[in-house]
């Protein structure tokens, strides 16, 4: 992870606490004390700190920068690990339904392709395959930062909604979805794909009368509808564009078959036992 990686909030806290020293002369305890000053926040918060910390000073050792990494031996906070909240298919439509019809087709094509919101944002018309039924999403959720593409395969609705964007698109406009804002930096209106889509969620969850979620559990639950429906793991990791299996694990929120089957034989065993046991005891009454 470079500097050009980091986000600029996180560089504009680091620059605040330690810009007047060189990176050789910050002292490990002050790191401490920062990164529990961020716990005030929450330890996961914390932790992102010290990890981004880490990577930075990890790249100055490798560039011959610096001599030391003042971040080395200081230990991750501990975080409680939950399981996340999947909202029911159900309520996902629910919202859908409350939407306009513009956010109607964004959530139904984050939905459609499991996708995430960034790739959804940045998908440009050149890569929506009508011919041959199939988008190309780009993320840089890979080592090294990079957008890495990844095809994934139409599904009916999805081709029925993009068909239809696409015969009324805006020549002009590349994106499948865009809107026109003011921009602060430059002070004046301008037109470009969404960047963030947080402020919509509560509202339109609050409309529909169900429990908040983000957007990401919609990925979530698509990956569990295709754990539910035995779906190669393989299959469902090519989908979600992970590089490691242990993160599409993660995903799964449904019970597998095989995890049904195991408890079953270990019920029937156990039963088994207690049946023995108790017959033991009355012999020995």
């Amino acid at each position: 992870m470079t500097s050009k990686a980091l986000s600029f909030s996180l560089r504009k806290r680091w620059v605040k606490q330690w810009g007047k020293m060189n990176c050789d002369s910050v002292p490990r305890e002050e790191i401490k004390s920062f990164v529990l000053k961020r716990a005030r926040v929450s330890n996961y918060t914390a932790n992102h700190d010290l990890r981004c910390l880490r990577s930075l000073f990890n790249f100055g050792l490798k560039e011959e920068w610096i001599s030391s990494n003042p971040t080395r031996g200081i230990p991750f906070l501990p975080v409680e690990k939950k399981v996340k909240y999947v909202p029911p298919k159900e309520d996902v439509l629910k919202v859908i339904m409350a939407a306009d019809p513009d956010t109607k087709d964004y959530f139904l094509t984050l939905r459609e392709t499991i996708g995430r919101v960034g790739e959804i944002n940045r998908l440009p018309w050149p890569d929506v395959n009508l011919a041959e039924k199939y988008v190309i999403l780009y993320t840089r959720k890979k080592r090294g930062g990079n957008l890495t593409p990844r095809k994934v395969a139409m599904t009916g609705r999805l081709y029925q909604l993009l068909s239809r964007r696409y015969a009324h698109r805006n020549k002009g406009k590349p994106w499948v979805f865009w809107h026109r804002y003011w921009s602060k930096k430059a002070k004046e209106w301008v037109e470009g794909p969404y960047k963030d889509r947080k402020l919509i969620m509560k509202s339109l969850c609050k409309k529909a009368g169900v429990k908040y979620f983000r957007f990401h559990p919609i990925r979530h639950l698509g990956a569990s509808i295709l754990d539910h429906e035995n779906v190669n793991i393989g299959t469902i990791q090519r989908i979600l564009g992970h590089e490691n299996r242990t993160t599409t694990e993660i995903y799964l929120h449904s019970l597998g078959q095989s995890e049904r089957e195991a408890m079953a034989i270990f019920e029937k065993v156990s039963h088994d036992s207690h049946t023995e046991t108790k017959k033991e005891l009355s012999q020995n009454g």
